[in-house]
């Protein structure tokens, strides 16, 4: 679950002045938010037999107990279903996976409550309670005001049961994909070590980590390993043999701006490393959390005015049209960047087009009816009739993605020397960036990107060295108006040689020693520099 409040932009601040002005008429946190069970119908309030193998549950029915007006202001969101009732297997650890599982680490953010539990031959599986607890989310002192009251509720915009629709979809797609199952855990458990209490009387999801070569499938065959996004990132700034697969990556994030998944941030991915010829190491992105596909939100007075362009863009409604691309594509703006920087608008067509072709209706039927009977009989056909038209205007919002990405991109270099090569003109931007050769018995360097921005598309294009001794080589040609460049230096001895006018250009080597060579130093206007790593941001 994402942190729905904590990312935004200066949100806490807000926070604070809201609550100041309505603390006093609009009271305190509710002492008892959640439901005591997840457990309904006839014998419930009794003790759950040792030998039961199944209950019938709902995910959260505390969200459903609320009057039109409330609804009307807030939004009915997914009420009806975090109340519809579900029959769901109990987790007994001896035998929920061959060989039993074992209690590991507590695990979870702002909201989720989650561990690990183990496996033999070294795998680990994710325990994942499907309902939500923000607390974190807020400032320690309005954890008890009635801040915490809505933003609880507005866990219920997300629909407990859609990541079970996802597997069969994403396997259609070509896309690397988890496979959750929902468990419930006794109110009596005790084999969850110290985190039992946490998850006593919860619906929770329980699925395979890709973190050991024994969970790979036959979509990641050949994998040598399985690193989180940090380590991957890590990775590919320090080493110019490391690299994203980005035609992956590019289907993978089609595939959730299909499903109107808006929280892809750089942690909510696993990467599987592929060695290649020449000591290159491919990464293929693996989601993860699919905690927010199909999200409405905008369905109440406040949400749909939250949800505006100029407040928070992100949280953007399913429905049988995209809405706001550049807001649902905004959380996973960094990783896009990073991960897409060499994907054409040529590229993104053919993968749109191509999945719409591996989507056909009768998958996207059989994919809504993983959803539980009675969530079905809410949702289910709604589901897939805005699927079949999402699927049908794909290549519009592929076209829509792209020029999102492209209007202001960002590229980097990694921590050794680099040669960045620039040749502006008036209506286009070509960059090529050169890498040594690793090879240490041959000399020179080779070529590991090149593209052309142009200027109906891209409004300003940003390039950072990083680290290591970096060359740029920046040509102007022509009298007209480039598009803007900026340069940062980074960590180094960095060079600039310049040919041409430095018109639009700017540099920003605060960090660094950049030296203007055979030309006059562009002036440095004042503006903080955003690193290209944010591992290495505060």
């Amino acid at each position: 679950m994402p942190q729905l409040f904590v990312l935004l932009p200066g949100f806490r601040r807000r926070l604070r002045a809201l609550a100041l002005a309505g603390l006093a008429a609009s009271g305190c946190a509710r002492l008892h938010y959640f439901q005591p069970d997840a457990r309904i119908g006839p014998g419930s309030t009794e003790a759950l037999p040792a030998t039961a193998d199944s209950v019938l549950i709902t995910a959260g029915r505390h969200y459903n107990h609320h009057s039109g007006i409330f609804c009307l202001v807030w939004g009915r969101h997914y009420r009806r279903v975090w109340a519809a009732p579900a029959t769901v297997p109990v987790l007994h650890l001896a035998t929920a996976m061959p060989g039993g599982l074992k209690p590991g680490k507590s695990g979870g953010g702002f909201q989720s409550i989650s561990m690990t539990l183990t496996g033999p031959q070294n795998r680990e599986y994710a325990l994942r309670a499907l309902d939500k607890e923000p607390r974190k989310t807020l400032p320690f002192l309005l954890r008890h005001s009635f801040l915490l009251n809505v933003v609880r509720d507005a866990t219920s915009a997300a629909n407990p049961y859609g990541a079970f629709t996802v597997p069969p979809l994403a396997q259609a797609a070509g896309v690397p994909h988890t496979r959750p199952r929902l468990v419930y855990i006794r109110q009596d458990e005790t084999g969850l070590g110290p985190n039992s209490e946490r998850f006593r009387g919860k619906v929770a999801l329980l699925e395979e980590k890709y973190n050991a070569l024994a969970s790979c499938t036959p979509d990641l065959a050949g994998a040598a390993d399985f690193v989180g996004g940090e380590a991957m990132l890590k990775n590919v700034y320090t080493h110019p043999s490391h690299f994203i697969d980005q035609p992956a990556f590019l289907r993978a994030r089609l595939l959730d701006v299909w499903l109107g998944d808006w929280d892809r941030h750089e942690g909510q991915w696993q990467w599987a490393a592929f060695p290649e010829p020449g000591g290159r190491v491919r990464y293929r992105g693996i989601p993860k959390d699919r905690d927010q596909v199909y999200f409405r939100f905008d369905d109440g007075a406040i949400p749909w005015l939250a949800a505006r362009p100029f407040i928070a863009s992100q949280f953007q409604t399913f429905k049988p049209t995209y809405g706001y691309l550049p807001g649902l594509v905004f959380q996973a703006r960094f990783i896009d960047q990073r991960g897409l920087s060499q994907m054409t608008r040529a590229d993104f067509l053919r993968v749109a087009t191509d999945l719409q072709r591996r989507l056909p209706d009768s998958l996207i039927d059989r994919a809504a009816h993983c959803l539980p009977p009675a969530a079905f009989a809410l949702e289910g056909p709604r589901l897939a009739t805005a699927l079949k038209a999402r699927r049908d205007a794909l290549p519009q919002a592929a076209e829509a993605f792209y020029l999102t990405l492209t209007h202001e991109p960002t590229l980097g270099g990694t921590a050794q020397p680099e040669r960045f090569v620039v040749q502006r003109y008036p209506d286009s931007t070509t960059v090529r960036v050169f890498s040594p050769v690793q090879n240490q018995q041959l000399a020179g360097d080779s070529l590991r990107f090149r593209r052309t921005y142009f200027t109906a598309e891209t409004h300003e294009l940003t390039l950072d060295g990083l680290g290591g001794d970096d060359v740029f080589e920046v040509t102007t040609t022509g009298a007209g108006k480039p598009i803007r460049v900026l340069l940062y230096g980074g960590e180094g001895h960095d060079r600039l040689r310049l040919q041409g006018s430095s018109r639009r250009l700017h540099l920003f080597d605060e960090a660094s020693d950049m030296t203007a060579a055979g030309a006059h130093r562009p002036s440095l206007p004042k503006k903080k520099h955003r690193a290209y790593n944010r591992l290495n941001d505060d």
